[in-house]
């Protein structure tokens, strides 16, 4: 059969057709395929955002946890946080401590509370797990009330920071004065108003933050901050890289050698000030059974002595409220005891105590003309001849050790429920013990070596600041000297709080300060760090092993 030419082309023409038919059903597949795809990776995208973002919040959360944590840990009475092993050092309680127990490491959740450890004799650091005590830092806004005890002590003490200048440190103290007038290196309003673009004022009064020290003249933030930029303590070797590559604003030279030592290090100068100061420093003003002590500048006598008579013996209390009644005094001769002293208890004090342990080793002169109170004598020596009081507390080192826990614990001449801003020598760094006023090397470096920084159970005598003079590493004279500065622990503490999820992904960081000066407890301060990192490998944190057989 002979194909006609014209049918010849009609069925290439359908052929055509289908052709392209096929090509545009082709592009459509294709096109649909392509949708289909980027609206199923869109999806997996928004779900994945969804997950992290709600990771994120669970983050959060377990943050919150930690500190709930922490403040159901700060609301027993210190015995039993001592049995539960502790708030320096307690990686049973703080460490890994699971809040979504899934048994995939992806969805397994924790906290951990981190506090820094203190240098190494090398310089090495590292954390523990626990708190750390306010007290071990320099409280800022307490600095000028050391001038009322001591003249130029406020700039001793801020001149212990490392790198600290007397011109810094006169400006740091004119900025939270009262007045207008710079100190011999100072700066004031004169100073401040005339900064361009931007001039302000001085606080003259209490610092809010310690970050407001950055409006100090010559405060830097190199200075307050240190090379550690994410605020965990350490050296690490992002922070090192950055530092040797210019990283910070330092101009000054880095010598590689010094550098390789860092990671995993800190000196004063690459921990900053800040890791030093405080304004939150606080201790209870209670005995170590939580009951408020005896203020002993009370007006009422009778309480007074009914008070004392209540924990320490009669002769204790006698002596005690004798020396309130007729004051302290330098006489000589044969002494009696306070014991069987008869007292008018209607009688108005004359005299104020300024700290506990000008009672020890004391004398009080009762009766005779003298004695302008009017007592109206003692048995022991009977009728109205006058009578030389010897005080119950010896100046024996041996006796001290048995009376002064019980002194200490009991009595005290602040009528405040707690004491600021006084310094920890159980636990603060060497650099600030060598700037309280009164302090010496030979004493600091005593210190040094006979303390122990964590709260294990031991010598009574630890629980406060007089243990220096039980142990003789100073005397009397410079023990009244420095205790208007020191003491043996605070009620205020810092941790970081870490919720993260074992596997990794998420995280949340927080800065916390905790105030267990009230009951029930509280946080005096929260600051959300999580924008730093997580600060802390998973290792260091706490990771579960899971059996995934």
């Amino acid at each position: 059969m002979i194909n006609s030419p014209k049918l010849s082309q009609a069925g290439r023409g359908r052929r055509n057709r289908r052709a392209i038919v096929l090509l545009i059903v082709l592009v459509v597949i294709v096109a649909l395929s392509l949708a289909a795809y980027t609206f199923s990776d869109l999806m997996l995208t928004h779900r994945h955002a969804s997950v992290v973002h709600g990771k994120r919040l669970q983050a959060r959360m377990l943050v919150d946890s930690g500190v709930a944590a922490v403040l159901q840990f700060l609301s027993a009475d210190d015995a039993s946080q001592l049995e539960s092993g502790g708030h320096y050092d307690n990686p049973a309680y703080f460490q890994k401590a699971v809040v979504i127990p899934e048994m995939d490491a992806d969805s397994r959740a924790s906290f951990t509370v981190l506090a820094p450890l203190p240098p190494g004799d090398d310089g090495t650091v590292g954390v523990r797990y626990g708190l750390e005590d306010e007290s071990v830092r320099l409280n800022l806004n307490m600095v000028l009330l050391a001038d009322q005890i001591q003249e130029g002590a406020s700039r001793d003490l801020l001149m212990a920071l490392p790198g600290m200048t007397e011109e810094i440190a006169d400006a740091i103290l004119d900025w939270m004065d009262e007045d207008d007038e710079a100190r011999e290196f100072g700066a004031e309003f004169d100073y401040y108003s005339s900064l361009e673009p931007s001039p302000y004022a001085p606080r003259n009064g209490p610092l809010q933050t310690v970050e407001e020290l950055l409006l100090v003249a010559g405060v830097t933030p190199d200075l307050l901050f240190g090379i550690d930029a994410n605020r965990n303590g350490m050296v690490d070797g992002h922070e090192m890289s950055n530092l040797i590559g210019g990283g910070t604003s330092t101009n000054a030279p880095v010598d590689p050698a010094m550098m390789a030592g860092l990671a995993g290090s800190s000196s004063g100068a690459d921990r900053g000030w800040a890791s030093y100061l405080t304004i939150y420093s606080a201790e209870r003003n209670t005995n170590s059974l939580g009951e408020p002590r005896i203020y002993l500048n009370g007006d009422d006598m009778q309480q007074l002595h009914d008070d004392l008579s209540a924990v320490f013996s009669e002769e204790i209390a006698n002596f005690i409220v004798a020396y309130r009644i007729y004051g302290p005094s330098d006489g000589s001769g044969d002494t009696t005891s306070a014991d069987n002293l008869e007292l008018d208890l209607s009688q108005s004090p004359s005299t104020q105590i300024t700290q506990v342990l000008e009672l020890i080793g004391a004398k009080v002169q009762q009766g005779g003309s003298s004695n302008q109170a009017g007592g109206r004598g003692s048995r022991s020596s009977g009728g109205d001849s006058p009578s030389l009081i010897a005080s119950p507390f010896s100046e024996d080192p041996l006796a001290m050790a048995g009376y002064l826990p019980q002194l200490m614990d009991n009595c005290t001449i602040n009528e405040s429920p707690s004491i600021p801003g006084r310094l920890n020598i159980n636990q603060a760094p060497a650099e600030l013990l060598i700037g309280i006023p009164g302090m010496t090397e030979e004493i600091a470096d005593a210190i040094l070596n006979s303390r122990t920084v964590t709260d294990e159970e031991g010598d009574e005598n630890r629980n406060y600041e007089t243990w220096l003079l039980v142990e003789g590493i100073v005397t009397l004279d410079e023990m009244k000297s420095l205790s208007p500065f020191i003491s043996a622990g605070g009620n205020a503490f810092r941790a970081q709080v870490v919720g993260y999820f074992q596997g990794g992904g998420p995280s949340a960081r927080a800065e916390v300060i905790f105030d267990a000066t009230t009951s029930p407890p509280a946080v005096l301060f929260w600051r959300d760090i999580s924008h730093l990192g997580r600060g802390y490998a998973l290792g260091m944190l706490g990771v579960d092993l899971i059996d995934e057989s």
